[in-house]
């Protein structure tokens, strides 16, 4: 998409807070180490926020977000922050594409210090196009009932409460068209 950032899914973006430039692109096997550096950087809250309870081994659920990947179904986006020659991944969105069920499931979670910048935003546009782009009709997550941010930033990008949670978590849905 841009030749500055190769590999963007999305054109980069200005990050006025940060004084850098934004990039959402799709992950790679080279990216593990970084992934599991950023996994480890987010606060205990948001670990368990994006994992729906608590996971000491970042190492390894990075490598299970690149193994997972691949294919035309199943990716992950990272949102990097590009400043003087540096890079640094501020955010993560996996999605999973379930063929039975017909639709995509996915996790995101933003770093810290960036949340409430907007990025959130970018990253489900991102990951929504991407899905759209390989025909899927539907997108669907899970999040804990006191999430309050990702029921808001879903219900931000329409998608709606399915009613199919428990006492714990909510089902949002999404159906996608061009």
């Amino acid at each position: 998409m841009s030749q500055l950032f190769p590999g963007a899914v999305v054109e980069p973006v200005e990050l006025t807070e940060a004084n850098g430039t934004v990039c959402i692109r799709t992950a790679g096997a080279s990216d593990v180490e970084n992934l599991s550096v950023y996994f480890t950087g987010l606060s205990t809250t948001s670990r368990n926020k994006r994992f729906s309870g608590a996971r000491a081994d970042p190492g390894v659920v990075a490598a299970e977000c690149i193994a997972k990947s691949g294919g035309l179904d199943n990716f992950t986006l990272l949102a990097e922050l590009r400043e003087e020659g540096r890079s640094m991944i501020i955010g993560e969105a996996r999605y999973a594409y379930d063929a039975a069920a017909r639709h995509g499931e996915f996790a995101i979670s933003v770093a810290d210090a960036f949340q409430r910048m907007g990025l959130g935003l970018q990253m489900m546009t991102a990951m929504e196009t991407r899905a759209i782009d390989l025909g899927h009709e539907m997108i669907a997550g899970e999040t804990a009932r006191t999430n309050a941010e990702m029921r808001g930033l879903a219900k931000k990008v329409g998608f709606n409460d399915t009613g199919l949670g428990d006492w714990h978590s909510v089902h949002l849905a999404k159906r996608l068209s061009r």
